[in-house]
């Protein structure tokens, strides 16, 4: 212990700390720096666990993943200037996505600010689009007060994050007068309107091609049993948006899959063909709508959510039906719905259209092995992924038991957001698996957090697909921009299980498809942390996909150019090469 800090009178720094176990902080990521060490140093005599990163956009992730996993509000600190800004993107990510954060800055002091000081950048300012609130504390009085709104607001209503810029003269003056931090209560949503629930209930009953449209909201109002229970009593036929996967298991009878640009074919012929639209915490995304206007063209809409501005945003609600989104679930638990035929209807176009994992030839099949991944793990298994070809194959292939096992960037879509992310998460559930999923492109982009990874020796378990390419550009510039293949080659990747093994991680690479069963088994059974390179075929694509600007209806299963010119396929792919 440090006993000159020990015997010190109370800073601001020291109050912040003592605040922040109040407030039933356990863990927390960040990187030191000038304007922040009054807090580091505080740190050094608190309970706090801090995790040094590696880089501060892995803080702000790994906080983002923490608080995904586990529903608590994440925590991350970094810096002024530079330290700040880096935590941008992890910021964006989460108020785009309503994960609940409160973000720590170092300032200069309050004299200096505005005058171009050393590492001085207007955080406030920069961050204001991308926070539910920011807070500058100019006097030492002012963070009992800001403390409490700054978790209460991350908390509350449509959860987010929320920025605390510290100047440094703040966090060493004398807080000795200041009281011990009470936690401020959390107003909850309020319960729906009778009249909007009598109103829904009849419109179930009417219905005769009803559909249940489910997304990330079920999960942050904590409504998950009771989402179940619904669909359980009515038998509708469901569907869910990339944030949503979880709130039905993946096996379910009345499950018909993720809707939208990457949804199964089920799905989004069951959305087109309703007649009633019970939304349920989705908020009418273009990647799960495709062309708004020819959305679900027959259907009525119940729409139910914590954030009232969501309804009728995009898609005008028949019927709005704002607040506690779990109450408003349990309240037409009792409907009643006669669709015998429609659910008759939709089981076919499930079975009919069903995912195959008999693809020819020896080349691993990315998403076989995905869904043997998922079913050599436990059932409540975490699983973080990036962004690109990998993660729309993840949320096709993949079954989660509920949707905080199920992390992903889906507003933002963040590359490198995955292995912070996991990290996270491992931190949030020690005794949980945690399973990264990544692709070449996205891995390398925070691959600095490997050694965080390490050095904690958690026990993540890493998928890593390599195709050499950015895999969904690539698919993207083949379909639309006919192949004009542009700065997407990764040929030049390194060897990442030898890279892995610098760090100190067990690693190994697979390229056939008879590999698969015994690396997938290898790599579960790791103590610790442990990396599996899985090399695929850079031509491989993810099918089914929604053209852009299309109605959902309309959806490819392979290039149509294909058919038309065969040969097109062999073309060489010169402007994708690297240069000489």
């Amino acid at each position: 212990m440090n006993t000159t800090a020990a015997i010190a009178p109370r800073n601001g720094a020291r109050w912040l700390t003592q605040a922040l176990e109040a407030e039933g902080v356990e863990t927390l990521f960040g990187y030191p720096g000038g304007t922040i060490m009054p807090f580091y140093d505080a740190l050094v005599d608190s309970k706090l666990k801090h995790i040094l990163v590696r880089h501060e956009q892995g803080a702000a992730l790994a906080a983002n993943g923490y608080a995904r996993a586990s529903g608590r509000v994440g925590v991350c600190v970094a810096t002024s200037g530079p330290g700040a800004s880096n935590l941008v993107t992890g910021i964006a990510d989460a108020m785009l996505d309503s994960v609940p954060m409160v973000c720590l800055t170092g300032q200069v002091a309050t004299h200096l600010m505005g005058t171009d000081a050393f590492q001085e950048l207007d955080v406030f300012g920069l961050t204001l689009p991308i926070v539910k609130h920011s807070f500058i504390v100019r006097r030492v009085e002012d963070l009992p007060e800001v403390v409490r709104d700054a978790f209460r607001i991350a908390r509350e209503g449509r959860p987010g994050p929320v920025l605390i810029d510290l100047p440094k003269d703040v966090q060493v003056a004398d807080a000795s007068h200041l009281p011990d931090h009470v936690p401020a209560q959390v107003q909850l949503p309020p319960a729906p309107a009778d009249a909007a629930l009598a109103e829904a209930l009849a419109a179930i009953a009417g219905a005769e091609k009803p559909v249940i449209y489910g997304g990330g909201g079920i999960g942050l109002a904590d409504a998950t049993e009771v989402f179940r229970e619904f669909v359980e009593a009515t038998r509708i036929p469901t569907v869910l948006t990339l944030r949503g996967l979880g709130a039905l298991p993946g096996g379910h009878p009345d499950y018909l899959g993720m809707l939208g640009m990457h949804g199964t074919r089920a799905a989004n012929m069951a959305v087109q063909e309703s007649d009633l639209l019970i939304v349920v915490g989705a908020r009418f995304d273009d990647r799960a709508t495709g062309k708004l206007a020819e959305f679900a063209p027959f259907a009525r809409v119940i729409h139910l959510d914590a954030d009232a501005y969501e309804i009728s945003k995009l898609r005008t609600a028949n019927i709005a039906v704002p607040g506690d989104v779990a109450a408003g679930l349990r309240a037409l638990v009792g409907a009643r719905s006669t669709c015998d035929d429609w659910r008759k209807r939709c089981r076919m176009l499930a079975e009919k259209h069903g995912f195959r994992y008999d693809a020819p030839g020896t080349d691993i099949y990315a998403p076989a092995l995905l869904k043997r991944m998922t079913e050599l793990a436990p059932d409540d298994a975490i699983v973080a992924c990036d962004v690109g070809q990998h993660q729309m194959w993840v949320a096709q292939h993949c079954k989660f038991n509920h949707p905080r096992n199920h992390l992903t960037s889906g507003a933002l879509g963040t590359m490198g957001f995955g292995l912070p992310a996991a990290m996270g998460a491992q931190f949030a559930c020690p005794d949980r698996t945690v399973l990264l999923v990544s692709g070449d492109g996205s891995f390398m982009m925070n691959v600095q957090e490997l050694v965080t990874i390490a050095r904690c020796r958690l026990p993540v378990k890493i998928v890593l697909l390599d195709n050499s390419s950015l895999g969904m550009v690539r698919q993207w510039q083949e379909l639309f921009f006919a192949r004009r293949y542009s700065e997407i080659d990764l040929s030049d990747n390194p060897d990442f299980a030898a890279l892995a093994e610098v760090f100190g991680i067990p690693a190994k690479r697979i390229d056939r498809r008879d590999q698969v069963e015994g690396a997938l088994a290898d790599l579960l059974a790791q103590p610790g942390p442990a990396l599996l390179h899985v090399a695929i075929d850079i031509k491989a694509n993810v099918w089914p996909l929604v053209p852009p600007n299309t109605a959902n209806s309309t959806m490819l299963d392979s290039n149509p150019a294909d058919a038309k010119a065969p040969e097109a396929a062999q073309r060489t792919e010169s402007a994708h090469a690297l240069p000489a």
